[in-house]
């Protein structure tokens, strides 16, 4: 993913990773992170810019260093003159690899931050993807609550009174985990994943009428929340409707568009008598065999077709 909208101080990511500053650029508490894409410039050092994305971080590793260093001090004061005015917003140097002059030199012209990890680059690399992939991610705030059952992240929706939190509550008290009540913020953090969390202001809150705002995490322990988890299937609450279908088998597939991702889904009627938390924790669970290629629904169709076959009259 590249721009999505959002933004990362430069200083909080330096906090993050613990990295060592080498140069600091005098305006680097304006500077943010807008691209959640890395780049090391093996080709920029050999003078090829074509389709280079200058609001990327770079990062030299040790195949960049170890070229670097059979540059002549000119050579390198050129190749990093070149680099550095293209306007990236970070330098990184891994390995805990020492730092070239003339790229401090460069540095301090164009004002651009250095820094070192002694982490290795593929290391510090990937978790730098994953970090920028998750804070710069696109994102949508959905009315519902997020819950975890049987490690599937079960996003449960609804109109206000119909259930959610009293379900949420009823999970929690029988060893599931508590993401958010009211307001699930989510993120789509790759082409194939959603990930849902509170906001900090209600994280670990819960709503329940009649009762009012309680503490989940002090009511239950730290085991019974969670501050963030991945959606793996969507269910919606409904009022129960005698005069409506509802899909008694389960063959048909469907699914809740969000933020451009296909999540599976169901549509739970609502009424005095079900055990919403155990018909969750169900779902859950077939959803969860489902995705390991066992779907008991299109198993019992095929047993029906198979005994519909075998007693059906042969012809002469």
């Amino acid at each position: 993913m590249t721009n999505s909208g959002y933004t990362i101080a430069l200083e909080a990511l330096i906090e993050e990773f613990h990295l060592e500053t080498c140069y600091r650029a005098k305006n680097a508490e304006n500077v943010v992170i807008v691209n959640s894409e890395v780049n090391r410039p093996g080709m920029q050092i050999v003078g090829f810019y074509d389709y280079f994305e200058p609001s990327r971080i770079q990062i030299l590793g040790k195949v960049e260093v170890s070229y670097l260093e059979e540059f002549a001090k000119a050579e390198r004061l050129e190749c990093f003159d070149k680099l550095l005015a293209t306007g990236i917003p970070m330098l990184v140097v891994t390995r805990g690899m020492e730092v070239f002059p003339e790229l401090l030199e460069m540095a301090e012209k164009h004002d651009v931050t250095i820094c070192r990890t002694g982490m290795s680059t593929s290391g510090f690399t990937a978790a730098l993807i994953s970090y920028l992939n998750l804070n710069l991610a696109p994102r949508i705030t959905r009315h519902g609550v997020l819950v975890e059952v049987h490690g599937e992240g079960v996003l449960i929706l609804g109109e206000s009174g119909v259930g959610k939190s009293e379900c949420a509550v009823e999970l929690v008290k029988r060893g599931h985990r508590f993401v958010a009540d009211d307001a699930v913020e989510i993120k789509r953090v790759s082409d194939k994943t959603l990930v849902g969390s509170a906001p900090d202001i209600i994280r670990y809150f819960i709503e329940l009428r009649g009762i009012g705002i309680v503490d989940i995490r002090r009511l239950y322990g730290m085991g019974a929340v969670k501050v963030s988890e991945k959606i793996d299937m969507v269910i919606h609450l409904e009022p129960w409707e005698d005069a409506k279908q509802y899909d008694r088998l389960g063959l048909v597939d469907e699914y809740t568009n969000i933020l451009g991702i296909n999540v599976p889904s169901l549509t739970i009627p609502v009424r005095p008598g079900r055990n919403l938390a155990v018909i969750v924790e169900v779902a859950a669970m077939n959803n969860r065999q489902k995705k390991m290629g066992y779907n008991a629904a299109k198993e019992m169709d095929d047993r029906l077709m198979a005994e519909l076959e075998k007693n059906q009259p042969k012809e002469d």
